[in-house]
Formats: C-alpha cells, structure tokens, sequence
C-alpha cells in the first residue's frame, strides 16, 4: 500500500539520517586510534584471535537468548501490548503492532529509549564510584541493557525476536550500532541487503560472525572509561566521587543513545518498508 503524508515525512527523516551516516569522515585522530588497536590486537596469533572472537560471538549469542527469556523481558513485551491496546484494543500479538500508525509506535518505542537511556546513566554514574565490583560489572551491565533495548524496539514495530532470523538480526543490529561511525555506513547497506528476497523470513541464511578487530572500539573504550574513573574516584565532593560519577554516567548514556538511535531508525525502516509492500 501507499506510504500515507506523515509515513513518507518519517521516511524523510531517516533518510537524512542514512545519508549523514553513510558521509561520515572520522578526523586523523580518531582514524589513528582505531588503527592503533587493530595493528596491536593483529600482533596476536591468528588463532588465538579467532578464538577470542568466537567466544565474544557465544557469548553474545547466549546473553541475548537469556534476555529474551527472562522473565523482566517478559513482562516488558507485556507492557508493550497493553501500551498499544489504548490505540487498538485487538492487539493481543507483537506482530499486531504493525497495525497501528507510525506515530502511535514512535510513542511507545520513546517510552522504551528514554527508559533504557536512563538506566544506563544510572548504571555509569554507580560504576563511577569506582567500586571494584561495580567496575567489574559494567561491561555486562551495559551490553545487557543495550541488547534488552533493541530486543525492545523490535518488538515495538511488531518484529517478535524470538525466531532465529530475528535473534541474529537483533544482535547485527546492536553490533553494528556500537562499531566506530566510520563503520556503520557499509554495515547499515549489509542490514539492509539482508531483508531482500522473501517477506516472512524465520531462519537465518547469513554470515553469523559478528564480532572482529573493527569492533574492538566499544569495549576499549569502556575499559579506559573504567580506568579514568579509578584515577578520579578519590576526588570527594561532599564525600561523593562526583567526577568519576559524571565521567561514568555520561559515557553510559552516549553508548545508549548511540545504540537506540540506530536500532529506532532501522526497525522504523522496516516498518515503513513492510507497509509499503517490498521487503
């Protein structure tokens, strides 16, 4: 069916998303960074690299199958439905949701960014204490957070998560949300290619590999987040480490801004694309 006014003004939107993602020119320094890491992690032996990613990969692959059946994620998808059955009061499955306007899921997918964009400033600003254990902590804590709130998303637009296509999608997309920007580009046109061909697709037919030298930024970056926050966290404010706080909570939050900008404008995509007859 024909995309309606509103419809093609939020494809509008994300159009000129694509294209300032697809035109991103990181500066030298930042290109020297990434370099830097992936010339010292390629210094491993090839096999001991393979089977780091591989792990990382499981991992990955297990925590987000542990998300989806949790029973707080649950209870989230339920929250969801009851959200969307104040615009239509027969929506009794996640793919229901695709009935409902554009700018109804807009409302609700908003209500799940804000949450989780919260959640992971609270998560910063507490691994910002400079706790040992809470430090220890973070890197899970944040991929659990970040992994919930794409399966989240998802689920908003009417896509359940829990067939094998969905899952592996769900993870390319949150793997290529936290890649560096330079990258994103050519594995957003990745995501894309991969819903051509047919509509209703249940198993997953692509490359299942996620995680190489390219996507070590994220973590690296967490960790020398991890490190300021020890150098600062004897820094007292009123007997509070305000500054690590701040260091913590505000990289937290940009992660998962990050992410949930990302994964909001790929499944509104979808959405639109579904509506629209072509896959």
């Amino acid at each position: 069916m024909p995309l309606t006014d509103r419809e093609m003004t939020v494809l509008a939107e994300i159009k000129d998303w694509e294209k300032k993602l697809l035109d991103y020119e990181p500066n030298d320094l930042r290109i020297t960074y990434e370099r830097y890491l992936e010339t010292g992690f390629s210094m491993l032996p090839e096999e001991a690299r393979s089977q780091f990613f591989s792990l990382v990969d499981n991992w990955l692959f297990h925590l987000n199958a542990i998300i989806q059946g949790a029973q707080f994620q649950l209870d989230a998808k339920e929250r969801i439905l009851a959200a969307a059955r104040v615009f239509d009061s027969g929506v009794e499955r996640i793919e229901d949701l695709k009935r409902l306007e554009i700018d109804q899921l807009n409302y609700i997918a908003q209500q799940q960014i804000a949450r989780h964009r919260l959640y992971s400033f609270a998560q910063g600003g507490m691994s910002g204490t400079g706790g040992a254990l809470l430090l220890g902590v973070d890197i899970p804590a944040m991929a659990v957070i970040n992994l919930r709130a794409v399966q989240l998303l998802a689920m908003t637009y009417g896509y359940e998560v829990n067939t094998p296509f969905e899952m592996m999608t769900s993870l390319k997309v949150f793997h290529t949300a936290t890649l560096p920007l330079r990258l994103q580009g050519e594995s957003w046109e990745q995501l894309l290619e991969e819903l051509k061909g047919e509509r209703d697709q249940y198993f997953y037919e692509g490359n299942d590999q996620l995680t190489d030298s390219t996507w070590l930024e994220m973590p690296m970056r967490q960790l020398l987040k991890g490190t300021v926050i020890a150098l600062f966290r004897k820094r007292m404010v009123q007997g509070l480490p305000l500054v690590s706080m701040a260091i913590g909570a505000v990289s937290n939050y940009q992660l998962t801004r990050r992410v949930t900008e990302f994964s909001h404008n790929y499944y509104r995509l979808r959405y639109l694309m579904d509506r629209e007859g072509r896959s």
